[in-house]
C-alpha cells in the first residue's frame, strides 16, 4: 500500500497533511519545482525519518521551506544585506540561499554544518501548508536518494510511496527542475547548484554571482554522480549506437537516421523552459522500459540548459569516468 493519495486542492486535506507534519509524520506536497518528502524541520526524529525513507547519507543537508520571507530571519544569525535583495528579488520562487544558522535548526538538518539551506517556495499548495503547518518544513526531493527527482505522484508511488504517510496530488509541477541553490557565507555569492532560476536571471540583478567549484557538499546536489537513471545513461553527440534496443531523449526533433526503439522529444519548440518541465518526467518513462541504454542528446548550455546539461552529467557520470 501506498501512503494516502489525496487532492491537494482540497483545504481539509491540506489541514490533515499539516497535522501529520506537527506530530512527526512524512508528508509528499507538490512545490514549483519537484515533489517534496517533508517533515518538520524542528523535530529530529522526524527529520530523520526522511533520511531513512530516501536511504540518503547524513552528510548531505536537506532544504529547509518557510512560508514567507520573514521568517527565513529566524533561523540564521547573519541576514546581510545580499540576502535581503536576493529574497525580495526570487522569492517566492525556485531560489535556495546558504546562510549561517542558529541552534533552532537540528544538527540533523544541516548534516552537522553550522550553515543551512533555505527556500520559501511559490506553488499554493506548499505556501498553503507551510501556513497551515505553522512550522519550517525540510524537504528534498521525494524519491531514493541519487535517483530521478520527480515532478508527478506516479513517480513517488514507483519508488518511496509505501513509506509515507500522506501524499498530496496537485498534477505535474510546473518547473520540472530542483531550486538554484546560492551560497552567501563569502563575500562573493556563488551558485552550488544550478536550477530552475537561471544563471542570466541571476546575473541581470547580481552580476558579481560566480558558479563554485568546491568539492565540498555544503547543499543537496552537489555530489558527482546524483540525479541517475536505473538504466545506463549515455549523452548522445551522433556515435555509434552499439546496443539494438536503446531509446533517445532527444532536444527538439529526431536524428535523420535512428537506430533507437523510442525517441521521445523535449521540446519540439526548442523551448528550454518546456525541456526543463519534460526532462524528469520523460527520462521517467524511458526507465520503466527495460532498455539496455538511455542516451540524452545535450541542449544549448544557456538558461536553464545549463541546468539541464548539470542534471545530464552527473547521471551519465560513471560512463565519464
Amino acid at each position: 500500500m501506498m501512503g494516502k493519495v489525496v487532492s491537494a486542492y482540497l483545504k481539509k486535506n491540506v489541514k490533515m497533511a499539516a497535522e501529520i507534519l506537527k506530530k512527526g509524520g512524512l508528508v509528499v506536497f507538490p512545490t514549483e519545482t519537484v515533489y517534496g518528502l517533508g517533515a518538520n524541520a524542528l523535530d529530529p526524529q522526524a527529520v530523520s525519518k526522511i533520511f531513512d525513507v530516501k536511504k540518503r547519507p547524513r552528510f548531505d543537508p536537506l532544504i529547509v521551506h518557510l512560508a514567507r520571507v520573514e521568517e527565513a530571519k529566524k533561523y540564521v544569525t547573519q541576514w546581510p544585506p545580499l540576502a535581503e535583495k536576493l529574497s525580495q528579488a526570487f522569492w517566492p520562487g525556485p531560489l535556495t540561499l546558504v546562510l549561517y544558522k542558529n541552534q533552532i535548526i537540528p544538527s540533523i538538518v544541516t548534516a552537522g554544518l553550522p550553515t543551512v539551506a533555505l527556500r520559501v517556495p511559490s506553488h499554493p499548495i506548499a505556501r498553503s501548508l507551510l501556513e497551515e503547518a505553522g512550522v519550517p518544513i525540510a524537504a528534498p526531493s521525494a524519491n531514493p536518494f541519487g535517483f530521478l527527482s520527480p515532478t508527478q505522484t506516479k513517480h513517488v508511488a514507483e519508488t518511496i510511496g509505501k513509506k509515507v504517510d500522506l501524499v498530496l496530488e496537485a498534477g505535474p509541477t510546473p518547473l520540472g527542475l530542483e531550486s538554484t541553490v546560492i551560497s552567501l557565507i563569502e563575500r562573493k555569492p556563488k551558485i552550488l547548484r544550478l536550477g530552475s532560476l537561471s544563471l542570466e536571471e541571476i546575473k541581470k540583478l547580481f552580476p558579481e554571482v560566480e558558479i563554485a567549484e568546491s568539492e565540498q557538499i555544503v547543499s543537496p546536489g552537489q555530489l558527482r554522480k546524483h540525479y541517475a537513471t536505473h538504466t545506463p545513461l549515455k549523452i548522445f553527440r551522433g556515435q555509434a549506437v552499439k546496443e539494438k534496443n536503446a531509446a533517445l531523449l532527444a532536444f527538439s526533433e529526431k536524428p535523420k537516421t535512428s537506430v533507437f526503439k523510442e525517441i521521445k522529444i523535449l521540446s519540439p519548440k526548442k523551448d528550454l523552459k518546456e525541456a526543463a518541465a519534460n526532462f524528469f518526467s520523460f527520462l521517467y518513462e524511458l526507465d520503466q522500459k527495460n532498455y539496455q541504454a538511455i542516451y540524452v542528446e545535450p541542449v544549448p548550455e544557456e538558461g536553464l540548459g545549463r541546468a539541464i546539461m548539470d542534471r545530464i552529467k552527473r547521471a551519465s557520470y560513471e560512463e565519464r569516468e
